[in-house]
């Protein structure tokens, strides 16, 4: 088995084209390094440790290092290498990147917000790999720790037995996630490709409410938790939490606890002293 050298640049890690027609064989080989390896169009066969899977456009490889693979392409098959040395993020949090995630390789199939997600990281490392830039390199490596937070939070989820259930769980999670952001039911239902209606119904089978419905309630309670936690401005916690307006925060927050944020920050505080 060859080992086979990837130069990286300095900052760590290097994102790159794989093209191979149709019928192309790379023949088994190792790297001493991470990598993941993402389909961006076309059809072939990976080997894994002795494994085969078949791989398409959105399904990827994470390649723990001195594994042994190789590619057949079915098609003309188009991956995106992303190629990294662990250590050079141990920098980035007290308790390093020693994560079990990153000892194991495994083939992944991501869902369609992950893959969302998976492919505007990579699209922003090809952008600041030809920028010029003085910051590029430390955005290179956020979008780097984007991409294995994605992976292994994927990785993570609960093992789900049927689609409609992981669709649920997707969603819950996603909203989890994203709840500061300008969510719609609208923008939920588009990113898993599927109705409003049907999100909504097959949410409201597991949790009793709407995915808008759970989104205000993880709003309001992360407001709640501001306002006793901390003196942060209502303004600021309204916007900290994904509100635009001061108004639809007051109304949201008054819907859910019969009171306005002072009003419930007013109440925290006296029970404070008494």
């Amino acid at each position: 088995m060859t080992l086979r050298k990837i130069q990286l640049p300095q900052w760590g890690a290097y994102l790159y084209e794989s093209r191979h027609k149709a019928g192309d064989v790379i023949n088994v080989h190792h790297h001493d390094i991470h990598q993941i390896l993402y389909a961006i169009e076309g059809e072939g066969m990976i080997l894994i440790n002795d494994q085969k899977h078949k791989i398409e456009k959105d399904q990827g490889t994470f390649l723990a290092p001195f594994t042994s693979h190789s590619i057949f392409s079915q098609t003309s098959l188009t991956l995106l290498v992303l190629a990294f040395d662990i250590e050079s993020l141990d920098h980035f949090g007290e308790h390093k990147l020693h994560h079990r995630f990153f000892h194991t390789s495994r083939f992944f199939t991501p869902d369609l917000i992950a893959s969302s997600e998976l492919r505007q990281q990579l699209r922003k490392m090809l952008y600041e790999q030809t920028s010029d830039d003085p910051l590029s390199g430390w955005a290179l490596k956020i979008h780097l720790l984007h991409i294995l937070l994605t992976l292994t939070r994927l990785v993570e989820r609960t093992k789900i037995l049927d689609k409609n259930s992981l669709r649920t769980e997707t969603i819950k999670n996603y909203i989890d996630t994203h709840y500061y952001e300008p969510l719609t039911a609208n923008d939920i239902a588009d990113k898993l490709g599927i109705s409003v209606r049907y999100v909504n119904t097959i949410f409201k089978e597991t949790y009793q409410k709407t995915p808008i419905q759970y989104l205000m309630e993880i709003r309001v309670e992360r407001a709640k938790k501001l306002l006793r936690e901390t003196d942060k401005e209502i303004i600021t916690i309204c916007f900290e939490v994904g509100y635009e307006t001061l108004s639809t925060f007051y109304r949201a927050f008054k819907n859910a606890t019969n009171m306005s944020p002072k009003q419930y920050r007013d109440l925290g505080q006296k029970n404070k002293q008494s």
